[in-house]
Order: structure tokens, then sequence, then C-alpha cells
């Protein structure tokens, strides 16, 4: 993808298509549906290249009884300012979010409170010098702007890279001038969200320990992936995948998202079928890779995401968080209250529900 958004050549459906096939899941009734939760993490774009998903969108998909109360909104290179100093046309997607949560705030969309923060990204590779941008940044999001997103997921199969946004150089997490820019996050406050590939958790790993002081969200499960080399390796790669989650989990300053299992990276075959999977099925796939993060994090150091609309291309939207509430079936009231709200609340400084 490129600072526009280029995503050709990703398998992915267009919305018609997507519509069409959701429509097909006879629907399920939202379990718990009483159980606050924050999304803390989906996206809004408007382009010929991946569609459309505003606040109309997302009100559909939270339609299905699930009590979310706010969301947070990840970056995702959307409505980058046309002109200006490059560095600076990040800025632009801060603007357009704050408007639509602007929009929320109103009420006039119901009680949920969207983009109730905003995850930008600025280019950490301008070292030191990138703190111009954090500012601009801070100051386009009126209080809601909590941090940035850098995502590095990088690998040399070209099969892996039909499911990738955009290439990504190999290392970057690793780089002097990339570290003099990750050095100017938490000065200012900010926390730093990562999503990779899982060959790169080691980098991940090296970095958290370099910065103590910043708080590192590490997306998607550490991006297991299931498709090219990786396919049909999948209990091989999960032992190698533990084992790094374990040693992450040692440092105290990360925190794990919850989801992007939707994603046609980690090789399930959801999208591909004729109907989309029940909640049941989803839960059964995910459970692998949902416990193991629990376990070594703790729920407190966990947060559920529905990483729409990505994910939607495996599953509608009260499947997915009806799956997630299966595999937490047996947890208790305060660990379910961490993982749906509490734990992001915390990181994102959030009103807790």
């Amino acid at each position: 993808m490129d600072s526009k958004g280029d995503y050709r050549g990703i398998v992915h459906r267009t919305d018609a298509e997507l519509k069409a096939w959701l429509a097909k899941q006879p629907g399920e009734a939202a379990i718990e549906p009483d159980l606050p939760v924050i999304d803390p993490h989906h996206h809004f774009w408007d382009a010929p290249n991946r569609g459309l998903y505003l606040i109309p969108e997302l009100l559909a998909d939270l339609a299905g009884g699930h009590k979310v109360v706010s969301t947070v909104f990840l970056e995702c290179r959307a409505m980058y300012r046309a002109g200006g100093p490059e560095a600076m046309r990040p800025v632009g997607e801060i603007e357009f979010v704050r408007g639509l949560a602007a929009m929320s705030a109103s009420g006039t969309y119901g009680a949920c409170r969207i983009a109730e923060a905003i995850i930008g990204h600025a280019d950490l590779a301008l070292g030191a010098a990138v703190k111009d941008v954090l500012e601009a940044e801070i100051a386009a999001g009126g209080g809601r702007f909590k941090g940035i997103r850098f995502t590095t997921p990088s690998d040399s199969d070209p099969v892996v890279a039909k499911h990738v946004s955009r290439y990504v150089a190999p290392k970057q997490l690793l780089e002097p001038k990339f570290r003099q820019g990750f050095a100017q996050l938490a000065p200012l406050g900010l926390t730093f969200d990562s999503y990779m590939y899982h060959p790169q958790l080691p980098d991940l790993i090296d970095l958290a320990r370099a910065f103590p002081g910043t708080t590192i969200i590490l997306d998607h499960v550490g991006g297991v992936l299931g498709v090219g080399t990786y396919a049909g390796k999948r209990q091989e790669i999960m032992a190698s995948w533990r084992k790094d989650i374990a040693e992450l989990a040692k440092c105290p300053n990360v925190r794990v998202k919850l989801g992007g299992l939707g994603m046609t990276a980690f090789g399930f075959d959801f999208h591909e079928r004729a109907a989309p999977p029940s909640s049941e099925e989803l839960a059964q796939a995910w459970r692998p890779y949902i416990e193991p993060c629990i376990e070594a994090f703790g729920p407190e150091r966990c947060m559920f995401e529905s990483n729409f609309p990505p994910d939607k291309q495996s599953c509608g939207y009260t499947e997915l968080w009806n799956a997630f509430k299966h595999i937490t079936a047996k947890a208790t009231t305060a660990e379910k209250r961490a993982l749906y709200s509490g734990t992001a609340a915390k990181v994102y400084g959030l009103a807790v529900p």
C-alpha cells in the first residue's frame, strides 16, 4: 500500500461481494449482550480501491447486539493530506477521524463513543525530527490522539505479499534512526502499536527491552502466518510463536490485542467458504492463538479487538465477538472486564465503562 492506500493485488473481496456473502449467515444473537465492550481496533476509509467504511457502516456492524460503548481508530493511511511536507501528510488522517468522532459525540449516532481515541501514523525513520509531526498530530487530535502505529509486516514469500497491504523493508525496528524516532514517543505520553508477522517478534522483544518506558501494543496476536511457505506447518509455527509470545510477555511495557485472526494471511479458509462460519467454528479455530496470549500476559494486559473491516473477510461483527465470548466463557467477571474493556481503557486513556 502506498501513502494513498493502494491495495491492488491483495486477497480481498469488494464491499458488494462481502455484503452478499455475509447475508448468507443465518444470524446469531449476541452472547452476554450486557457486557460492556471497548473495541480498541478498527478503521475508517473511503477509497475506490478499498471501499467505504465510515460511521454508517460501523453502526450497521454494531447493530448486532453487543454493548460496544466506545471504539479506538487505528491508522490505515486514510485521508492523508494531498499537499505540504511529506512528513506532515499523516496529520490529515487525524483531522479526518477527529471530525467523525465529533459527529459521534453529538449523540446523533447513538451512545457509542466512536473514535474516542485515535492512533495515527508518523514516520519514525525520520529520527528525532519526527517530534514535529507528533506534536502536530497531538494538536490535530484535540485530546483524542493517543499514539501511533508503525506497521512492519515483512516476508520474502511472494504468496505472503498477496495478503499484505504494502511492501515493508525488513528489520526496521532495529535501525538506529528508527529508534531515535521511537524515543520521542514516551516523553509525549504516546503509545506504539505494532503490526508484524510472527517471525519478526524477536525484533519487537529487542525494542521493548531497549525502551521499557514506552507502552507497546502488539496487534493481531503477532501476525501468525499460515499461507505460502507457512501453509501446512501450523504445529511447528505455533511452537515457535508461543515461545516468542512468552518471552515478549516478560516485558512489562507490552500489551497484546486479541484479534486480527479474520485476515487471510493467517491461513484459515473461512473466506473461501460458500457461507460465513458460525461463532463456534471461529472460536475453535482461534482459541489456540488467543488462550496462549492470555496465559502469558494475563487478562490485565490483553484486549479483544475487531480489526474491522479487514476481519470482515472471514465473518460478521456479531459472530466475531460471540466467538471471543465462547473462548472466555469460563473466565471470571473481573477477567472479562479487563479483556473486553478495562485493558483498552487503561492503555488508551478512555472512560471506564
